[in-house]
């Protein structure tokens, strides 16, 4: 089965503005409301928004959403292990559970990352 990869600004802008579903109709669509977040829009703005309205498992959308349910607190208290273990079950949050593989592994690697080259989590707070 053919699947396409789609970029953040465009994964934002089906999830803030369309509907499930594909089809060259709202495709057109996502590529309009992407080229209009890319140019009014800053990254960090793209991120934030994101964020917010990512799917983070089954009917859950957003990061404060998932942490809430996975850590019991809000995400601006997340500490940078938390913030990687929900980054680590993008993109199947339906089908990867926090703590458990392939999302343990990739925890790993993404806290590596995050301390190593000192990302901050600004995005989520």
């Amino acid at each position: 089965k053919v699947r396409g990869a789609s970029t953040i600004s465009q994964q934002t802008a089906k999830n803030t503005f369309l509907w499930n579903g594909g089809g060259y109709f709202r495709k057109a669509f996502e590529a309009w409301f992407t080229f209009l977040i890319e140019t009014i829009w800053g990254k960090k703005r793209i991120m934030e928004v994101y964020l917010n309205v990512a799917e983070t498992g089954n009917g859950m959308y957003g990061i404060e959403a998932a942490s809430q349910k996975y850590f019991g607190k809000p995400a601006k208290n997340l500490s940078a292990s938390e913030a990687a273990a929900i980054s680590s079950i993008f993109p199947s949050p339906k089908r990867w559970a926090i703590g458990r593989y392939p999302a343990s592994s990739r925890q790993r690697l993404i806290y590596t990352a995050m301390t190593h080259y000192g990302i901050q989590l600004e995005y989520l707070k």
